[in-house]
């Protein structure tokens, strides 16, 4: 009954207006898989080249560098909740891009969205856990994480579950319109939290400040390079997962990639809800289970080519490689909550956010070039190891 799903119940059975953002988030998160599947399964369509594919998870990385700058000075000015509620009215607006792109078989414009989204998403993490931090009490901050971790996973597991039944049935024009029908919903849903929420006059007497490198603890530190520590060993197998599918079944990439995009999300979605809600400070602490949750990730990613002729398996080998992943993102956002003052937390968040984002570019791109004279699988050694034995270094550097 510890667990982070049991914490997260109790936390929405008490809250109100955080049973409204939760609704908001799983329906334009719906919204969301379902452009991720427009994308990548059209692409796959029109046979764009493994470079491209990867070069597609890249532009969906790098806009979210500038979208925490923007979200961490936005959150200074305005309500986090009523910045949600903007955040999703201009990812409405974005669907003209691919809705072009795909009239007119323009693939820059189809892959345009990408970069939208993840500015978008760069904006909204520091509103997302500053509205956290003060509506939520210290023992409540658990459930807060498993909520960051239902957005994240539902974004393709509801999306992509729907997109591959979907996307062979309905024309792609008519997923963006579901999409857009999600966007107005949830900000609808997002806005009604606005009213229910019972903190709206924090933001006055606990005003957001910046934090400084030098002026951190050891334990701070340590929260802050967690998820940058995540994406330098995750990014290229994430962005390397449709090339996978195209190598290992070439004639049919489309019929297996979606399927496990699916996978993926089903454990980024199942794994944090693993952990004891109440141990969670200790496992933040314990190097030995983030590097083997990491272990276990690439582990599972390097069986791929030998399951290429049993696609059950394949998908198995997904769902543990990101049930492991996400256990280590589970801890990351929890860590910046529990280290870090409400006056601290957006900035923390969005310095996170950047380093994060700076972390994944850096190797996807190494990835991006790697593809072009390697295997797929071949990629994923050379890069991804040697981000794991970085980030075994940094880990026992900053421990405490």
């Amino acid at each position: 009954m510890n667990s982070l799903f049991f914490a997260l119940l109790r936390a929405l059975r008490s809250h109100a207006w955080l049973r409204l953002m939760a609704l908001a988030f799983i329906i334009s998160s719906l919204g969301n898989g379902l452009t991720q599947v427009v994308v990548f399964g059209q692409l796959l369509r029109w046979h764009v080249s493994p470079t491209v594919l990867t070069f597609a998870w890249f532009l969906a990385t790098v806009p979210g560098f500038v979208g925490s700058l923007l979200g961490e000075k936005l959150c200074r000015l305005c309500s986090p909740l009523f910045l949600l509620v903007l955040y999703e009215l201009l990812g409405l607006f974005a669907l003209l891009l691919p809705l072009y792109g795909l009239q007119h078989h323009h693939v820059p414009l189809l892959l345009s969205v990408q970069s939208v989204e993840a500015l978008l998403g760069g904006m909204s993490w520091p509103a997302l856990t500053l509205t956290f931090k003060r509506g939520l009490s210290a023992g409540e901050l658990p459930a807060a994480t498993a909520m960051e971790n239902l957005i994240f996973a539902s974004q393709v597991l509801l999306g992509t579950g729907v997109g591959v039944l979907l996307f062979e049935r309905i024309n792609p024009v008519k997923l963006l319109g579901i999409d857009a029908a999600s966007f107005v919903v949830a900000s609808s849903l997002l806005w009604l939290a606005t009213y229910r929420m019972r903190v709206g006059t924090a933001k006055k007497t606990t005003p957001q400040k910046p934090i400084r490198w030098r002026g951190l603890m050891t334990s701070q530190k340590r929260s802050l390079l967690l998820l940058p520590a995540l994406a330098a060993v995750g990014a290229p197998a994430m962005a390397l997962l449709p090339a996978l599918a195209q190598q290992l079944r070439p004639d049919n990439a489309a019929a297996l990639a979606l399927p496990l995009l699916f996978s993926r999300s089903l454990g980024q979605l199942c794994g944090p809800m693993l952990l004891n809600s109440e141990k969670m400070p200790g496992y933040v602490k314990h190097n030995r289970l983030l590097l083997s949750c990491l272990a276990l990730f690439l582990f599972s990613y390097t069986l791929m080519p030998a399951l290429a002729g049993w696609t059950g398996a394949a998908l198995a080998a997904i769902f543990i490689a990101h049930l492991a992943s996400n256990i280590v993102f589970a801890l990351g956002t929890f860590s910046i909550l529990h280290q870090f003052t409400e006056q601290h937390i957006a900035s923390a968040s969005a310095i996170a956010s950047r380093w994060q984002t700076l972390s994944a570019t850096v190797v996807t791109l190494f990835t991006v070039i790697l593809t072009a004279h390697l295997s797929a699988i071949q990629t994923l050694w050379c890069v991804s190891f040697s981000a794991l034995l970085l980030v075994a270094g940094v880990l026992f550097r900053y421990r405490h």
